[in-house]
């Protein structure tokens, strides 16, 4: 394959994308944006966070929230820790929020494998926290502004326990008790979250239950070569995945009644989301808040509780890596988060390859260099086709010289005489194209593959690359891929107009810098797949020469 024409293509897409990116960011969000601006001064009450439910009779035109406590109303503890071999948590007895949480076997860096990646943090550059709460038509539930109690500010999961249970207590002042509780499993990032209600009031308790996750915009990385989608996401049997922007979440475009569906946040490699259970109804909503911050929520069918019974509402909470075996038997779809975009049908079959490759070799560099060879070996004849044309094109470029001079300026009838050589010989210009074209969605494919999967997050390959999903610290990649490109660009046929082989010239140094910026996985796979077309389409051209020579 002709990768110097392909790259060429690939980053005339990528520059219309960047465009397309900055138009979105200066003519796109701006309303919003200003509208949010203009409600910051007023802050975020407890009423805008609360989900609103539709009006009419009991709990159906639910009270608002009560505003929030001082911080010097709240108790001296205010934070609960929990400790498992997955997860490390920190609980807001406000709310029983999940204020922060930390991974336990995601590193930030190689550099830092002590210090724990952060999913969910109260940090205002990259906020992100999961609320749950109960509504009541009397206002007698506690919401995510509500205080609870709980036995012990630390719990760490005993040694060679199942599962922890963490109990949180609210009493209300008519004799309603409820205990959120979460329920954390050994080698899980899935957590369960309960609401039990117990009614012991002289009356009939009617409430529903919500989930909610809010999260801030991040902040925009130093480098934005690498595209990768940061927002709501939701699925449903009806529509299956949906991705929610930031701002379609602040202008309620989420807004229906969906049964065995979930809702997500979703980051590179990460993410958090809310699974109810699959044969109950529930509503899933977004909405945009005052404090610049963004929810996707749901919330389940209102429930009556008798004097002296009790009731339990369940749900998921999925807190971890975008790991797609593990997603795919937790709910249908969820395997979905790992986007890769409008070629998933190609995709989906290249990751499991990879993994496959993988699970023989135990190490992801070498993965990517053995699919490499496999994927030039499924396209062998379609490439020798194209290195045929080329190196035909190639023995012709002494009498298009010819040309060039005889003709001089004018181009029309040197396009004439250059059309009835090609003819002549029996050469298609075009026939190093097609096979190109065909190839293109499988490697565009294979390059969503590797950015999107998290089992390359810190996959070590050799020697100096010890993280293939980060860009080489030494620029030894982009630096050999530059080089080949420049040695396969040699083997091609020079173009006819001075000023297209000038750009030509260009090309390898243009792309070295760009691949400097990539990560080190992907710069692989081109160094390996361009030695590869170079080894292909010299063997081809010497082939043609040796014929040439004969006649």
């Amino acid at each position: 394959m002709d990768n110097l024409r392909l790259l060429l293509i690939l980053a005339l897409a990528y520059t219309g994308f960047l465009l397309w990116q900055a138009w979105e960011r200066d003519y796109g969000p701006q309303a919003q944006t200003a509208a949010v601006e203009e409600r910051k001064s007023a802050g975020t009450s407890a009423e805008e966070t609360v989900p609103k439910v539709p009006a009419g009779g009991s709990v159906e035109g639910a009270a608002a929230a009560p505003a929030a406590k001082t911080e010097s109303e709240a108790p001296a503890e205010r934070f609960v820790e929990v400790t498992t071999d997955t997860l490390r948590v920190r609980i807001d007895l406000r709310g029983g929020t999940l204020a922060e949480a930390w991974l336990q076997k995601f590193p930030v860096s190689v550099e830092k494998p002590d210090v724990k990646y952060r999913l969910l943090s109260r940090d205002p550059n990259d906020f992100f926290i999961v609320q749950s709460g109960l509504l009541a038509g009397d206002g007698e539930a506690p919401t995510h502004e509500a205080l609870y109690r709980s036995a012990k500010s630390r719990y760490r999961m005993a040694e060679g326990a199942a599962s922890l249970d963490v109990d949180l207590v609210w009493n209300g002042p008519k004799g309603v008790k409820v205990t959120k509780r979460y329920t954390f499993t050994r080698g899980s990032h899935l957590v369960k979250v309960r609401h039990i209600v117990e009614n012991g009031s002289g009356q009939a308790w009617q409430g529903r239950e919500y989930h909610q996750l809010q999260r801030g915009e991040p902040k925009k990385k130093k480098h934005s070569f690498m595209y990768t989608y940061t927002g709501g996401v939701a699925w449903d049997p009806e529509e299956k995945y949906q991705k929610f922007k930031f701002k379609d979440l602040a202008a309620g475009e989420l807004d229906k009644d969906v049964t065995g569906g979930w809702i997500a946040m979703i980051q590179h490699y990460f993410l958090g989301a809310v699974i109810p259970p699959k044969s109950e109804p529930r509503h899933f909503y977004g909405k945009g808040l005052a404090n610049g911050h963004y929810v996707i929520g749901e919330y389940s069918k209102s429930k009556r509780i008798e004097p002296g019974g009790k009731h339990i509402f369940d749900a998921s909470l999925y807190l971890g890596p975008k790991d797609q075996d593990t997603l795919a038997k937790i709910a249908e779809g969820l395997d979905l988060v790992v986007d890769y975009g409008w070629l998933t049908i190609l995709a989906k079959p290249i990751y499991h390859i990879l993994a496959w490759i993988h699970k023989m070799v135990g190490n992801w560099g070498w993965t990517i260099i053995i699919f490499t060879v496999l994927i030039k070996a499924v396209f062998f004849k379609l490439s020798e086709t194209s290195y045929r044309s080329m190196a035909k094109m190639r023995n012709l470029t002494p009498r298009i010289q010819a040309l060039k001079d005889r003709y001089g300026d004018d181009k029309q009838r040197m396009q004439q005489a250059m059309m009835e050589i090609y003819k002549k010989e029996k050469i298609n210009p075009l026939g190093g194209c097609l096979p190109i074209l065909i190839q293109m969605p499988f490697f565009i494919a294979l390059y969503w593959v590797l950015m999107e999967s998290v089992e390359l997050r810190q996959a070590p390959w050799i020697l100096w690359i010890k993280d293939l999903s980060v860009q080489d610290p030494y620029y030894v990649l982009p630096v050999i891929m530059g080089v080949t490109m420049f040695v396969q660009q040699k083997l091609n046929p020079a173009p006819p107009d001075p000023m297209q082989e000038k750009m030509m010239m260009a090309l390898p140094f243009v792309f070295t810098v760009m691949f400097a910026f990539f990560p080190a996985g992907l710069v692989l796979y081109w160094t390996v797949n361009n030695m590869l077309s170079i080894a292909q389409q010299w063997v081809i051209t010497r082939r043609i020469e040796a014929q040439a020579k004969k006649l």
